[in-house]
C-alpha cells in the first residue's frame, strides 16, 4: 500500500475543540476519509475542520440511544466501513500510521484493535505509568455500542462514556500508540474529570455498571470487579501508577499524572458513598443533585 491513502475513516467526535483539533486534524495525514463530527460548536471548531480538508456531519442527541458514537459508526454516508476514532485531543503517530498501512496491506483480521493512548503531561510523552487502552479501531457493522442506563446522568450528555463496544469477532491490538496531547489548561481537565467521574459513580451505585462490564471479557471483568471492590482504591492507584509501573521516572510529570489518576478515583468513590447516604435516608439521589 506504499503511496497510498489508508482505506479507513477517522471519525473525530468535536464540541468547541478549537484550542485541539488543528493538531489532531494535522496528524490524519495519508486516511482516505476524516469525518468531523460536530455538536453545535460556536468557537469555529466546524470552519477549522472544513478548511483542513474535513467533512463536517453536524449532530444534535435527542435525549436518546443511540448516543454519538453509536450513531457515527451507523452514518450510511462513510465512505469505509472501517473506522478509526481519534479524540480532538489526540495525535496519529508515524509509527500508528505505518502500522495500520501494514495491517491494511495483509488485511485485518480481526473485527475491531485496542490501541494504546500515550498520554502527554507538561509537554512530553509518559514514557512510563499506566497506558490507556481502548478500542478505537473497528468495522463498523461488527460493533455496537450498547445502552448502559445512563440517560438520567445529565452530566455524561450525549457521548458514550469510558466503556468499549460489542464486538461480533476476534478483537486484536496494536502496537503503536496515539497520543493524548491535550492543548486545553488544568481546569478544562479538572472540569472534565468531574463529569466523567458523576457517571462512574452513578453507575456504580445502580445497574449501569453490570451492562458496562458484559462488553469485557471474563477476565477483564472480574479484575475490574476486584478494582471496584478494593478499599482505599485512590491509593493504591498512586502506588502502582507512581511505584510499580515506574511512574517517577516520567520526573514532574508522571508524579502530576499518577495524581491524577488517585484524585479522580477519589471522586468516583466520594460520590459513590455520597448516593448510597442518600438512598439510606430515603431521599432520592437524583443524579443531577451530583452538580
Amino acid at each position: 500500500m506504499s503511496g497510498s491513502l489508508l482505506p479507513l475513516t477517522v471519525i473525530v467526535m468535536v464540541r468547541n475543540e478549537r484550542t485541539n483539533l488543528p493538531g489532531c486534524l494535522a496528524s490524519l495525514g495519508g486516511v482516505a476519509e476524516v469525518v468531523v463530527a460536530d455538536s453545535g460548536s460556536d468557537d469555529g471548531s466546524a470552519d477549522l475542520a472544513r478548511a483542513a480538508g474535513a467533512r463536517v456531519v453536524p449532530f444534535v442527541w435527542n435525549g436518546a440511544y443511540p448516543k454519538k458514537k453509536q450513531w457515527c459508526l451507523e452514518l450510511p454516508e462513510l465512505a469505509h466501513d472501517w473506522v478509526l476514532f481519534v479524540d480532538a485531543d489526540e495525535r496519529l503517530t508515524p509509527a500508528l500510521r505505518d502500522e495500520l498501512r501494514d495491517l491494511f496491506a495483509s488485511g485485518p483480521t480481526a473485527a475491531a484493535y485496542f490501541l494504546d493512548s500515550r498520554p502527554v503531561v507538561l509537554g512530553r510523552m509518559l514514557r512510563f505509568g499506566t497506558r490507556y487502552r481502548k478500542i478505537a479501531l473497528m468495522h463498523r457493522r461488527r460493533v455496537r455500542f450498547p445502552p448502559c442506563d445512563d440517560l438520567a446522568v445529565a452530566a455524561m450528555w450525549e457521548v458514550e462514556g469510558h466503556y468499549q463496544p460489542l464486538v461480533e469477532g476476534a478483537v486484536g491490538r496494536l502496537r503503536a500508540p496515539l497520543l493524548h496531547a491535550d492543548a486545553k489548561p488544568p481546569f478544562a481537565w479538572v472540569e472534565r474529570h468531574n463529569r466523567y467521574s458523576d457517571w462512574e459513580a452513578w453507575l456504580d451505585a445502580g445497574p449501569g455498571r453490570a451492562a458496562i462490564l458484559s462488553t469485557e471479557g471474563r477476565g477483564r471483568q472480574r479484575l475490574k470487579r476486584l478494582f471496584a471492590a478494593l478499599p482505599g482504591r485512590p491509593l493504591a492507584v498512586f502506588l502502582y501508577e507512581y511505584g510499580v509501573r515506574l511512574g517517577f521516572l516520567d520526573g514532574r510529570a508522571g508524579l502530576h499524572h499518577a495524581l491524577g489518576r488517585a484524585f479522580y478515583y477519589w471522586l468516583i468513590a466520594y460520590k459513590r458513598d455520597w448516593i448510597a447516604a442518600e438512598r439510606s435516608t430515603g431521599r432520592d439521589a437524583d443524579p443531577g443533585r451530583l452538580r
